[in-house]
């Protein structure tokens, strides 16, 4: 165990699995049925530096997988093989849960145990919007075949220059604000596709993982010197322009702008934190055994803790204030996923539940 994973790799999983879960409570204190509002000024000020420190957990994931796959080392049938088993089979058997098990303790009726099933035969259902992840890491999936060749034949300067216009897209959605009408460079009614859409998206952070992985060997020292400024800017930026946009709108399109995933401040912020994780070596002892079991369950710990949210946060939250809720029931819900998960990894066939 100790020799042959890459233990940063455990330790990344483990935490942006905890910042997964905190951004969900966060949400509570805002999503409502009429857009976003919170119940004080000083929620908002809260929920604004709370979640905004959270918002790489999502690009970090996709990174740590791109860290170990890419390029491919299976053939392409293996590689899908393997992924459909740890990834696909797990996203099918929670979505058919997610639509029956809140039948009992009455989550929904039948008719919702319906809806949620026909809504899933195209899309995530309505209780469990964090199965998004799956179909874009899905999508993430498939291009890495088509990458690897192409990462194996070139070097530093051109998968830079494919990183820096892919940085470039990330300031698309705040140009597009800027615009009239918001169509720019070839977007119109009947071209979604514009100049740089092809350079942009998740795929983005695949690229990173791999850049880090062969080129950046930096001290800690080093390491600390960029990461911290870095982090802190793209920080800072995530904080004010949320507190800002939530102070004059109520459309969580236009309000949550800034904590999108493919946007240059949270590219920033999981950089910076993604370089530091990589000089974590700690890997003996209690802390990285508890580390390393969680790690193997992060993914089925990922597919249950919407459930487990929904029915723990009515429960905590009377009792604490704003932060204090975020933590405490943040470090419930995972401690609750991660025993429902492990409970669940002594079943036959394990594999196919929780990946």
């Amino acid at each position: 165990m100790e020799t042959k994973r890459i233990v940063f790799l455990d330790y990344l999983r483990a935490i942006a699995c905890f910042m997964v879960i905190l951004v969900h409570v966060c949400e509570a204190f805002y999503f409502n049925l009429d857009g976003i509002s919170f119940s004080s000024n000083a929620d908002r000020w809260w929920i604004s530096f709370i979640d905004s420190s959270l918002r790489p957990c999502v690009p970090l994931f996709i990174m740590a997988s791109a860290y170990l796959l890419v390029p491919l080392k299976d053939s392409t049938p293996v590689f899908f093989k393997r992924r459909f088993t740890r990834v696909c089979i797990p996203f099918i058997v929670w979505g058919l849960l997610y639509a029956f098990l809140p039948l009992l303790w009455g989550g929904h009726g039948w008719d919702g145990a319906k809806t949620h099933l026909l809504t899933f035969l195209y899309n995530f259902p309505s209780n469990a919007i964090h199965l998004w992840f799956v179909y874009m890491l899905i999508g993430v999936y498939f291009f890495m075949p088509i990458l690897s060749p192409w990462l194996k034949q070139v070097g530093r300067k051109e998968e830079l220059f494919f990183l820096g216009l892919w940085f470039l897209t990330t300031f698309w959605h705040y140009v597009k604000l800027c615009v009239p009408g918001g169509e720019i460079y070839g977007e119109c009614s009947w071209n979604d596709f514009h100049i740089l859409y092809y350079n942009a998206g998740y795929i983005g952070f695949l690229l990173m993982a791999h850049y880090v992985r062969t080129y950046i060997d930096w001290s800690l020292r080093k390491t600390l010197a960029v990461a911290v400024p870095v982090f802190l800017v793209g920080y800072a930026f995530s904080v004010g322009a949320f507190y800002h946009l939530s102070s004059v709108s109520s459309d969580p399109f236009v309000v949550e702008q800034p904590w999108r995933f493919c946007t240059p401040n949270v590219a920033m912020m999981t950089f910076a934190l993604f370089i530091v994780f990589k000089k974590i070596n700690w890997g003996s002892g209690w802390l990285y055994r508890g580390i390393f079991s969680i790690s193997k369950l992060s993914y089925g710990m990922y597919l249950a803790h919407y459930m487990v949210l929904n029915l723990v946060y009515p429960h905590v939250a009377p009792h604490f204030n704003t932060p204090g809720t975020i933590l405490v029931a943040g470090i419930v819900i995972y401690a609750i996923c991660y025993v429902l998960t492990k409970l669940l990894s002594y079943l036959p066939k394990s594999k196919y539940i929780v990946g």
